[in-house]
């Protein structure tokens, strides 16, 4: 059984002021396990955990708002190794990030030291990669979100071939070949399908971010025979003309402007025989989330874009051929059942949207309105409606 501890000895253990566990109650990032008779809060072993995870997100620089929605479905004991892993890769690649600082400042200092000159493109250099870090931690907080929305997918999916599979499936790829992944995030397709690749592939993964790269080369450094990890912009591909035979873009081009300018650069690098594969979502997806999120609050929009209006199944075809001679549409089946209401906050949190305005003080309220929503059949059903298309030159 575990051991309870008041504010005052939960505070001493844990090298924390009492003000500090108070103001993290005020919160809502550490609520007590418990009020003892005498009126006390009561911490137990396991909120050492929720603390230290709080902490250390909070020396990572997020905000307590970011904390809050990133915590709000942690349960006693649970998911604390995986949290402890996320923590363990956020820290080292702060560590990194110093340790790049530190080897600017000293190429710097060296060079102030021997010219009388200062080359100020240098400074501007340093300047750069000092301020890179805010940037940095958007990308972790990213990646965290990436990571809770395709959870949800994998958790609840009643489709027993996961998306990343179905994807690959259809990819078909062939020994020796060259593959172009764009807006590969953290290389989850090549990561849930290893052992699949056939020998001799070399793949390409690229990404206008730098966080999602760095996250998808360690990922799949003992995955892939040949990877190559490259941080552009898909409207201009430094690659040769004709130069792969496959390339892919998995929930990518409805984020990017100037879409045929990316298609025709598409294209350009893809053999005479060549195949392009991009999926998209339609405009039923996931529509149950947003309904609930504006029957609790009007005000709460997802996302300022409906991303299928951009590029979906309904469009995407048409924007599609005005590159490729041949496209097909490919759907895949599939529905979500959703039992755990904090899950299914975490979702929603992870969204692009205005939520964490309206919702930021009132997670308990909302969980509690997810519950009853749950009741009648012990879960909510999500539509997902997503499919992909495959383009030949």
């Amino acid at each position: 059984m575990e051991h309870y501890y008041t504010s005052g000895e939960f505070a001493r253990k844990a090298n924390v002021s009492v003000r500090t566990i108070r103001y993290y109650d005020k919160q809502g990032l550490l609520k007590p396990a418990g009020i003892s008779e005498a009126g006390y809060r009561l911490y137990t072993d396991s909120d050492f955990g929720k603390l230290q995870k709080i902490l250390s997100l909070k020396y990572l620089g997020f905000s307590l708002d970011e904390i809050r929605s990133m915590t709000v479905n942690d349960r006693e004991g649970a998911g604390l190794d995986q949290s402890l892993r996320l923590q363990m890769s956020l820290v080292k690649k702060k560590i990194e990030h110093l340790q790049l600082v530190e080897e600017t400042l000293e190429e710097t200092l060296k060079l102030v030291k021997e010219n009388s000159h200062i080359d100020w493109n240098k400074i501007l250099h340093l300047i750069h990669i000092t301020n890179m870090e805010k940037m940095l931690v958007e990308q972790y907080k990213n990646g965290a979100n990436l990571t809770i929305r395709i959870d949800l997918h994998r958790q609840y999916a009643v489709n027993p071939m996961g998306w990343f599979q179905w994807l690959f499936s259809l990819m078909d790829i062939k020994p020796g070949e060259k593959i172009l992944e764009l807006g590969c995030g953290n290389g989850q397709l090549w990561k849930e399908n290893q052992g699949k690749i056939p020998p001799g592939v070399l793949v390409c993964l690229s990404d206008i971010s730098e966080g999602m790269v760095q996250e998808a080369r360690e990922n799949l450094q003992d995955i892939l025979e040949q990877g190559v990890y490259q941080v552009f912009d898909c409207r201009q591909i430094p690659k040769e003309g004709e130069s792969f035979d496959r390339a892919a873009a998995n929930h990518v081009l409805f984020y990017v402007k100037e879409l045929d300018l990316a298609l025709e650069e598409i294209s350009r690098v893809l053999k005479p025989e060549g195949v392009f594969y991009c999926s998209a979502y339609g405009r039923e997806h996931m529509k149950e989330i947003s309904q609930l999120a504006k029957e609790f609050d009007s005000r709460i929009r997802l996302s300022e874009v409906n991303l299928y209006d951009v590029f979906g199944l309904e469009n995407g075809g048409d924007i599609l051929k005005r590159h490729f001679s041949q496209v097909e549409q490919v759907r895949y089946e599939d529905h979500l059942e959703v039992d755990d209401p904090g899950a299914l906050m975490e979702y929603i949190l992870s969204c692009h949207g205005n939520q964490l305005e309206y919702l930021s003080d009132r997670y308990k309220e909302f969980r509690e309105f997810l519950e009853k929503k749950m009741e009648k059949k012990g879960y909510i059903s999500i539509t997902k409606m997503a499919g992909a298309f495959i383009c030949r030159k």
